[in-house]
């Protein structure tokens, strides 16, 4: 091998473990905000230099040759040592300006972050927001994301955490759904609705078994794990839904069903790596955001 991994373009490792964690160009672009045409450039360009087939193209993705398995650890180590770097570097920017990378889950990305991003802008002009929508736990040891929201407490080392408070939950359907079926007095009553549930996700069943609730696949006519498409979904009328109170509450034709049994809080939760968290600009953000999402915790 004449070329050292170490000495390799630091883009072209990150891709490589990319790629390889993923499986996919597309999955990798999307993890690293790259486009896939680059992300398959890098890959050949690695390949070219090292001598090395590394992946095997399947019409499933992208599987690692054997050799290709061999280089994954010590990429992974050179990938972590160059985030090490970059955080070490970016913890000394000492300016009120630059980008900050702001990740939460796809339902607050649409109903909450949005009012309270433009609010930002007008407050700092001079930092940029990059918002990251998703259901998933961007790692912030590789500078995914500066800052995250987040339903639950990141247990990574290294992460500053701030509890802001908990969302309250209820349940909710439009008043034409209720007013063809009736409102539920008990959980009794829930079998005999149209409820919206998860697919995949088992959350709200597990939720409503622990309640002493025998919930069922079957009793979800109407199932989705999008969160945003899920909400659309109990808007439209397709029956008994959860959602944040704050945002269902506000919502033109919707109607709270009360209930006889406690529903679950989500909590909230800021993180950011220690690193970074007293760089002026995140440690700025990080202050709005805290402020901004009050109204929606207890």
């Amino acid at each position: 091998m004449d070329t050292p991994l170490s000495n390799l373009d630091w883009s072209l490792v990150q891709s490589f473990v990319a790629v390889a964690e993923t499986g996919s160009l597309s999955a990798a672009a999307r993890h690293l905000n790259a486009s896939q045409p680059t992300l398959g450039r890098h890959i050949r360009t690695l390949e070219d230099q090292l001598g090395l087939e590394l992946f095997h193209r399947q019409a499933r993705g992208f599987e690692l040759t054997d050799k290709g398995q061999e280089l994954l650890s010590p990429a992974r180590a050179v990938a972590r040592a160059m985030a090490d770097l970059s955080l070490q570097a970016a913890g000394h920017e000492n300016k009120l300006e630059g980008d900050v990378r702001i990740a939460c889950s796809v339902f607050m990305a649409h109903h909450v972050m949005p009012d309270i991003i433009a609010k930002i802008r007008q407050t700092e002009p001079n930092i940029r927001i990059d918002l990251l929508p998703s259901d998933q736990s961007e790692n912030l040891l590789f500078r995914e994301a500066d800052i995250a929201v987040r339903m639950y407490r990141p247990e990574q080392l290294d992460m500053v955490t701030r509890h802001l408070g908990d969302i309250t939950l209820g349940m909710f359907a439009t008043r034409g759904y209720l007013d063809r079926k009736g409102v539920p007095q008990n959980a009794d009553d829930l079998r005999h609705h149209d409820m919206v549930g998860y697919d995949a996700n088992d959350d709200i069943i597990r939720e409503m078994r622990g309640m002493g609730i025998p919930a069922t696949r079957d009793w979800f006519g109407v199932r989705c794990d999008n969160q945003t498409a899920y909400w659309q979904l109990v808007q439209a009328g397709c029956g008994l839904g959860f959602c944040q109170a704050i945002i269902a509450r506000n919502t033109p034709g919707i109607q709270e069903v009360p209930l006889d049994f406690p529903l679950p809080t989500l909590p909230v939760w800021l993180t950011a790596h220690e690193a970074l968290r007293h760089t002026p600009r995140i440690s700025r953000i990080w202050d709005l955001l805290a402020g901004a999402l009050k109204p929606f915790v207890s």
